[in-house]
Parts: structure tokens; sequence; C-alpha cells
């Protein structure tokens, strides 16, 4: 014998809700975090997906960096993730090289460092916590240019 709930009806339904409703409220932890994930957008950015990295030649040990590449229609970030007593060091190269006044900034979901690109590209950051990280390069002359967001584990 097969038993099926007790059917209700669209009114005592939507009655229930608006009893519940505000009873069991978000609590405030989950808000926070939402709010603080809603900042993290960057609005007429441009994302910079992950591509293929070519192989290093020489490698002999697995305990080389690991590269990572982001791609966007007009430029490349590669990224090369060192760890290191439970920190990540996070040197890359934007390409091509880009113009006067680039900078680039490397977000965490808890901090962001802001570095102003070498001529030919090149920038570094050390002591990063583990964890989500993307690459945001703002552009004088264009629009902003954002990693897609990538976990990095020691």
């Amino acid at each position: 014998m097969t038993r099926h709930p007790p059917s209700i009806d669209d009114e005592s339904l939507i009655a229930a809700l608006r009893l519940t409703g505000g009873h069991d409220p978000v609590p405030a932890h989950v808000s926070a975090a939402a709010r603080a994930v809603y900042g993290l957008r960057m609005p007429g950015a441009t994302t910079a997906q992950p591509a293929a990295t070519p192989t290093p030649v020489g490698v002999r040990s697995a305990d080389e960096p690991r590269l990572l590449r982001f791609a966007a229609a007009e430029l490349t970030v590669d990224l090369e993730v060192t760890s290191m007593d439970g920190l990540v060091d996070l040197a890359g190269q934007v390409s091509p090289p880009p113009e006067a006044g680039t900078r680039v900034e490397v977000r965490t979901l808890h901090l962001t460092e802001s570095r102003e690109l070498s001529p030919t590209g090149q920038f570094a950051v050390t002591g990063l916590p583990p964890g989500w990280f993307s690459v945001v390069c703002h552009r004088p002359e264009h629009s902003s240019v954002a990693t897609s967001w990538t976990r990095i584990r020691p």
C-alpha cells in the first residue's frame, strides 16, 4: 500500500509560508558571506579563461612550480605558482607587454595585492593564503581583464 502525503491547497500553503516567514531568518554569517562574494564582482571586465600551458622543457621533478595560463581575446596571463610553508607565491606575466600605467590586482577572498607591471609585463606576489584567487589586469585605455577564480592548494 502506497502512502501519499496529505494534500494541501494553494491558499493553505501560502498562509503557512506567511506564518513561517521571518521565524527562520538567514544566519548573519551567511548574509555577510553573500555580500562579500557579491563585492568581488568585476562589472564590465572581460574574463580570461584557463588555457593549456606549454610543457616546460627539461623538467625532471614533480616538485617544479605549477604553471597556469589564462587567455582573453586581447591578452594572456601566465602564472607560476609555488608553495612554501603553507603560503603561496605567484610570479606572473601579462602578454603582450602592457602599456604604461597598467597594474594588476591579485585578489583572494580575504585580501587584494596590487602591483605595477614591469615594462615586460612581469609581476610577483608572495605570501598569499592558499585558496581561491583571481588576477585582474587594469589597463588605462581598455577594459579590465580578470582571470576566472582558481583554487590553489599548497
